[in-house]
């Protein structure tokens, strides 16, 4: 049976590698000062991001097994599980961890950008490969987080801490961007294998049991988590993953009604439960209604 290693607080993760912390929300941990520490399978209720300047097998995260190399930035977020699953061993790590709890963000403008921070919900094989340049501003940003922590632990004033972390983030973002622009060829292929796999969809009728494809099961089929997916369609194509279904699948009726001059039988063979559905959908991507589009087309 797998056991866990519950970090309900900054301070759970501390006391397991051995760290003295400075402030209850927020734990800096440069690992060359807490190294070799023991392999876990962790569940984190906190924020963390995790430098590794080392290179480690096998780490599971979710239901899958990766490894990376050096100068990887590995990001969680509250409600997720990574590790390695503990078997008696220690291990030296290298790189620094940086982990926040929500509540540090509480009433803050920071709280309510979470959301752009979309990178927490990448799976660890989509982990940022940062540069030379890259990581040593990631540290200059932690060194100087770090001290900060005693400062507002001991005044009980965060607001630079909470500043801090935020321009840890906004660097992570820019870097993630650098990373998919980097990887043009890449992300081509995962264009035409999404597009393959909306053809597929349909030629094998998936639509009349499931209705409409949705991101996710888009994203499944390309091996990619649905939030690394949506930013990869967004950053080549300008469009989100369900604009570009949804585009499919006007294209897709425009031919269907030509085909059979039937709204009904279009709506049908989509993968609508109701023409009505259909109908509200078309009008609102065409600005005509299906029955004006056939007669548009001599029907």
């Amino acid at each position: 049976m797998t056991k866990f290693l519950n970090v309900d607080r900054v301070s759970d993760y501390e006391h397991y590698v051995g760290h003295v912390g400075t402030h209850p929300l927020v734990s800096v941990i440069p690992y060359a000062t807490v190294s070799p520490i023991r392999h876990s399978r962790t569940k984190f209720k906190v924020y963390g991001l995790f430098l590794r300047d080392d290179r480690l097998e096998s780490l599971t995260y979710g239901m899958g097994r990766y490894e990376y190399g050096e100068g990887t930035l590995i990001a969680v977020a509250p409600g997720q599980v990574g590790g390695v699953e503990d078997n008696g061993e220690y291990f030296e790590i290298r790189g620094w961890g940086l982990l926040f709890h929500p509540d540090v963000l509480r009433g803050t403008p920071l709280e309510n950008r979470m959301s752009r921070y979309s990178f927490f919900d990448y799976h660890v094989n989509e982990a940022l490969h940062m540069t030379t340049g890259e990581r040593a501003t990631i540290i200059k940003c932690l060194e100087l987080l770090q001290e900060e922590l005693p400062q507002a632990a001991r005044f009980g004033r965060n607001e630079i801490v909470v500043n801090l972390i935020e321009l840890v983030l906004n660097h992570c973002r820019r870097f993630h961007e650098r990373q998919f622009a980097t990887r043009e060829a890449e992300n081509k292929d995962v264009l035409v294998r999404f597009e393959e796999a909306l053809v597929a969809y349909y030629r094998e009728g998936k639509q009349l049991k499931q209705g409409l494809p949705t991101v996710k099961y888009c994203s499944d089929q390309v091996f990619l988590s649905t939030n690394y997916f949506g930013d990869l369609v967004k950053k080549q194509t300008g469009r989100s993953p369900k604009a570009f279904i949804q585009e499919f699948i006007i294209n897709k009726a425009k031919s269907e009604m030509i085909a059979s001059r039937s709204v009904g039988d279009a709506a049908f063979k989509l993968g609508f439960e109701y023409p009505q559905a259909f109908s509200r959908f078309f009008k609102l991507h065409t600005g005509q209604t299906p029955l004006e589009f056939v007669k548009a087309q001599g029907g």
